[in-house]
């Protein structure tokens, strides 16, 4: 459904340490408010257990990521433990023109580069409630070995220091349903839709 002012979409980057909660937020904001394009990011990383091509990600090998760049064909890129990941410029640039939001769920790397692009882009970081609760939040997804998990708790640290000075927003996730209505609020706020 195009934006009824027919008006150029928005930018808002969701950012957030590992096991934040970021997937489960960003899918509650696409649910709940109308003109939203959740994007779904590239990665050269083996999908996760139940995830799915083209839903939770598309999947590539490294030689199609870097053929995509190459032909200038990511917004942004960032290598993340090992694995690269970007966000796919075409889908973006067709959800802006038809008056859409577009959501970014990307680390703080590819935030800085959106911002530096896109200066008008809203920047959200989405923080634990402490660092004991991250570490069994991560626990439960049981998404990462032992080893990938402490390298992802001992990098969250260094992506809240980037945040504090990348981010305007910064939103705690101790009550998911409380994190999703701060979220939304900056997005109806920004794009004019309070």
């Amino acid at each position: 459904m195009k934006n009824a002012r027919n008006e150029k979409g928005k930018i808002v980057v969701v950012s957030g340490p590992s096991g934040v909660g970021k997937s489960t937020i960003c899918k509650e904001i696409a649910r709940r408010l109308d003109d939203i394009y959740l994007n779904i990011s590239v990665t050269t990383r083996p999908p996760g257990q139940g995830e799915v091509n083209g839903r939770d990600y598309w999947f590539l090998s490294e030689k199609e990521f870097h053929q995509r760049l190459g032909k200038g064909l990511l917004l942004e890129h960032a290598e993340v433990f090992g694995h690269l990941y970007g966000t796919p410029k075409d889908k973006v640039e067709e959800a802006l023109a038809s008056g859409k939001t577009v959501i970014l769920e990307i680390d703080v790397q590819g935030g800085k580069q959106i911002k530096a692009i896109c200066p008008q882009a809203v920047m959200i970081f989405i923080l634990p409630p402490s660092a004991r609760i991250l570490a069994e939040r991560m626990n439960h997804r049981g998404r990462e070995d032992g080893k990938s998990a402490e390298q992802r708790l001992g990098g969250a640290s260094s992506e809240v220091a980037a945040a504090w000075q990348y981010y305007e927003h910064m939103v705690i996730n101790d009550d998911l349903q409380q994190a999703v209505n701060e979220c939304i609020q900056v997005i109806k706020t920004v794009t004019g839709r309070v």
